[in-house]
């Protein structure tokens, strides 16, 4: 929001705004709203929540995960949401939500690992107890023979995952530093023939006794779960002490040999989850999601909790008359990440298409008075723009930026970022195959507790409980009681936030034009300015736009028509940006001596002549998992479930934009790239996700 002062100016002498604000007031006060809703958060009562969640969900195994559903089910219903709902997405390995594949369910009784030779002090050779420390096991770890097995330990250390799978570790324990998030490393020990894995990763290796939890698990990926036919491998997580001690002990020329001792178990079961509303007066729905079954007590009770807290606050301010029951229900949902989410989506098309917008809320509560704890706030994506990503800044200037916090509280830092730069895995809702504006809501010093077992309930701060309560509350209901007043509103906010974006775009054309040195060089700034422009007025319109869903279906055709002068000052202002940057393109070549005429330069694309025949129609809700495809079988393509570019590629696939069309809009969205669309897309054709509807 840097420029928010310097735009209006700009508009003001341009003749673009007028000084009256009658438009723009809204029936409904935000920052009226806000007030209410900080008076109410009972933070004490949030930490409850999460210390109950975390209780369970800290074992990570379906039992406990059914342990924690039924907590929510019951913890909701005692606020007073009706409707509360206990759903259970199968667990049998081979069931399908979208293009992933549900997990088996897991359970695990017994875990250790012990060091045999050489001969340590006792406090040393026990390298994992699940009983003691559950992230001493990997979720989805195979098990052992009744007693156990005894296998020597590789160290890995260096190798890259491909070679590893040329090793020979038959019979061997590897010893491993790269994150079982890259979803191949099991392929590869798989391949080289080892008993299985231990983990020596952590992102944050100065936490010397802290252990990662591993919830990848799974041969393929990015669906991180094991499925039917997954390969019954040990994994267990080690700190980096005791990572540094096995590594030195083989380092000395010494065999290091464990004995492995795993009760663990693969079934066809249930997935559960939990759901359920605030009722509004109508059939529309507002959503608030988190993901649940997670081991960490910020990562991600404090979120679910902060969530239910949310919700508890906003029925006791209706309840007791403070606030009116809004049109729209509000509804919350606790679910595991992905599989719960695209299971929700698969089995409610008919809710998710009354579902006007969505928060999506994840956590990691350093400390508040550490130097820098933020709230970063993700976008939706190019494809889907909304006025929500407006009014979501909007909401936490006025929550976050402002006093009133409590008694030493200046603020809570916040920042945001576009969906390309961190989505949020459930934040999927903003595909257009689903449909609904969903920004992902994170919070968190640094990465330092992520997934590490030392994130427990002693870490988390209530006050971060409490913002991020507020937050959501205020987000729940502003828009479950949005009318066409707050409409309008809300598409000026979008107005504005297009100026903003379309004046860092220029920004950062202007400091390419005063390094460039050649005609050349600043005909190709210029042609790349003019593009962006051009892209994210046409953005800025479409977020303006999209508050007609928050109208009356019988209102929409006048209300269109009344946005129409906003769109037309986004694209005057856009015009005027581009002669702006015409005249900082001619002050630059007169400063270089040049005097012939810079005309603009684009770019070649090698890829451009095939790709304008090509039209790609998807075939399925959701991102590409490839789950069913071995990573040696992938033809080095990336697999559209986690990476963020095929995956914004594919959201642009509507079946009548040319695939010319889908990569310049993935490129605006996320800068220049090389990657070959059309090999990609011809790919996900061999294997049925998409079909061309023209071209080969």
């Amino acid at each position: 929001m840097k420029h928010v002062l310097f735009f209006l100016g700009v508009l003001l002498a341009f003749g673009m705004v007028g000084l009256s604000t009658s438009s723009s007031e809204s029936n409904l006060s935000l920052q009226a709203l806000i007030k209410d809703i900080r008076a109410e958060v009972r933070p004490d009562e949030g930490m409850d929540y999460m210390r109950q969640l975390y209780s369970t969900d800290r074992w990570f195994t379906f039992p406990k995960f059914a342990q924690s559903a039924e907590y929510l089910k019951k913890t909701m219903t005692a606020m007073g949401l009706q409707q509360v709902e206990m759903p259970n997405a199968p667990a049998d390995g081979v069931s399908r939500s979208g293009y992933w594949t549900q997990p088996l369910a897991w359970d695990v009784k017994e875990a250790r690992l012990e060091i045999l030779d050489p001969d340590l002090p006792a406090a040393e050779r026990t390298l994992a107890d699940y009983q003691k420390e559950p992230c001493s096991m990997c979720m989805w770890s195979g098990s052992t023979p009744a007693g156990g097995v005894t296998a020597e330990v590789a160290d890995i250390k260096g190798y890259k995952v491909d070679a590893v799978a040329k090793l020979d570790l038959h019979g061997k324990l590897a010893l491993i530093d790269v994150d079982p998030g890259d979803f191949n490393i099991k392929y590869a020990l798989m391949k080289a023939g080892a008993v299985g894995a231990i983990n020596a990763y952590s992102q944050s290796p100065d936490l010397l006794d802290g252990r990662t939890w591993i919830n990848a698990w799974g041969d393929n990926g990015p669906g991180y779960g094991y499925t039917k036919g997954n390969a019954n491998l040990l994994c267990f997580s080690i700190t980096p002490r005791q990572g540094a001690l096995v590594r030195k002990l083989l380092a000395a020329k010494r065999t290091v040999r464990v004995k492995a001792t795993v009760d663990s178990r693969y079934y066809e079961g249930q997935y559960p989850y939990a759901t359920g509303v605030i009722p509004g007066r109508g059939d529309e729905e507002v959503l608030t999601l988190s993901p649940s079954a997670l081991h960490g007590a910020n990562d991600d009770a404090t979120a679910v909790a902060a969530m239910l807290e949310a919700a508890a606050t906003l029925n006791r301010l209706i309840t007791s008359g403070k606030l009116a029951r809004p049109q729209r229900t509000m509804r919350l949902l606790a679910m595991p990440t992905l599989y719960g989410s695209m299971h929700y989506v698969a089995t409610n098309p008919e809710r998710m298409r009354r579902t006007v917008a969505a928060s999506d809320l994840t956590a990691s509560f350093d400390p508040y008075n550490l130097s820098g704890p933020v709230f970063t706030f993700y976008m939706n994506p190019g494809v889907a723009s909304s006025y929500l990503d407006a009014f979501t800044l909007k909401l936490a200037d006025d929550s976050l930026s402002t006093a009133e916090l409590g008694p030493g509280d200046s603020g809570r830092p916040w920042h945001w970022n576009s969906f390309g730069r961190g989505m949020g895995a459930d934040q999927i809702l903003a595909d257009p195959t689903i449909g609904v504006p969903n920004v992902y809501i994170s919070s968190g010093n640094t990465v330092e507790l992520y997934y590490n077992s030392l994130d427990t309930p002693k870490r988390v701060d209530p006050r971060s409980l409490r913002d991020l309560a507020l937050v959501d509350a205020a987000f729940l209901y502003y828009l479950a009681s949005a009318g066409p007043n707050e409409a309008r509103w809300l598409a000026e906010l979008s107005e504005n936030h297009g100026y903003d974006l379309i004046l860092g775009s220029v920004d950062s054309y202007l400091d390419r034009l005063a390094a460039a040195q050649s005609p050349q060089e600043l005909g190709k700034v210029m042609q790349e300015a003019k593009e962006k422009t051009a892209y994210l007025v046409e953005r800025g319109t479409e977020a303006i736009n999209s508050v007609q869903r928050l109208t009356p279906e019988a209102e929409r055709g006048a209300f269109e028509s009344s946005l129409a002068p906003l769109a037309a000052r986004l694209k005057e202002f856009g015009d005027k940006q581009n002669l702006r940057l015409q005249s900082a393109v001619q002050a630059r070549a007169d400063a270089l001596g040049v005097t012939t005429p810079i005309e603009p330069v684009e770019t070649p694309d090698p890829q451009e002549a095939v790709a304008s025949t090509i039209v790609v129609k998807r075939l399925g809700v959701g991102t590409i998992t490839n789950d069913e495809i071995t990573p040696d079988q992938r033809e080095g393509y990336p697999s559209g479930g986690g990476n963020t570019l095929p995956i914004i590629a594919l959201y642009w696939c509507d079946g009548h934009r040319t695939l010319a069309e889908v990569i310049h809009n993935t490129r605006m969205e996320l800068g220049p790239t090389d990657f070959d669309f059309v090999g990609y897309f011809r790919f996900l054709r061999k294997h049925g996700y998409v079909e061309f509807v023209q071209g080969n």
